[in-house]
């Protein structure tokens, strides 16, 4: 595992961002995985200018997105497809049917889960997966539990996910119960995986993903397992990493 650590969130975007753009110069027809939530934003701001400057091209790349909340329409504003477009996608070239993200109001999410999982394979394997990491350690919607989850897969939220998200809706009760991800399995078969951390309520998150056991209760645990994973955060959430190593 490679680890970098950056002063503050603004660095820590910018070095995730180089090694995305490495990712896309080198291969301009990769797959990527993607991630939503508050710490890629900055993420994807960069590599957004480095587009507008003519530094980038995504007119061949396929994007996999690692979930998506059960229930809510892709215009409803708090969707991580609507995150996805109004964040990246609407200010790229990339092709609208390139841009692969779960159903969320699917009927019958069963088959939208394995719907899904064909997605991917047909998309072909992920050459970098950008993942983020929740307080409890989760990676994607894996929660924190009595095993690893293998592909995509409808989950319950855990109530420390609900209440870190509420602040995006207008009250904790409008935040969904339930979410589709990809499963742990499908996430370590990409070929490199970049987890991106920001903020000293990541720090003990960290520590216990990269020093404890590799544990369902603790699902960012597994990426020790990955024969290629890059660790970018900043110095708040890496703080008791770096006293251990």
């Amino acid at each position: 595992m490679r680890i970098y650590v950056t002063q503050d969130y603004n660095a820590m975007s910018r070095k995730a961002a180089d090694i995305l753009t490495a990712q896309v110069v080198l291969k301009p027809d990769a797959v990527l995985g993607l991630a939503t939530g508050s710490t890629p934003v900055g993420t994807y701001k960069e590599l957004v200018a480095r587009y507008q400057d003519g530094d980038l091209d995504f007119a061949q790349i396929q994007s996999v997105n690692l979930d998506e909340y059960v229930g809510l329409a892709p215009y409803h504003d708090q969707s991580y497809r609507y995150f996805m477009q109004t964040n990246f996608f609407d200010f790229i070239n990339i092709h609208a049917e390139n841009t692969h993200v779960p159903n969320g109001q699917a009927t019958d999410l069963r088959a939208e889960c394995q719907r899904y999982n064909e997605v991917i394979r047909q998309a072909g394997p992920v050459d970098l997966q950008l993942l983020g990491m929740g307080r409890n350690g989760h990676i994607g919607f894996n929660e924190p539990g009595d095993c690893f989850q293998l592909e995509t897969h409808v989950v319950d939220l855990a109530p420390s996910t609900i209440e870190a998200n509420a602040r995006f809706f207008a009250s904790p009760d409008e935040v969904p119960r339930q979410a589709l991800t990809m499963g742990i399995k499908t996430i370590m078969s990409a070929r490199r995986i970049l987890l991106a951390v920001s903020g000293e309520d990541k720090a003990q998150a960290v520590h216990d993903a990269f020093t404890g056991p590799v544990t369902p209760q603790v699902p960012a645990s597994i990426l020790q397992l990955h024969p290629d994973v890059i660790l970018v955060g900043d110095e708040a959430a890496m703080h008791l990493l770096v006293q251990e190593t």
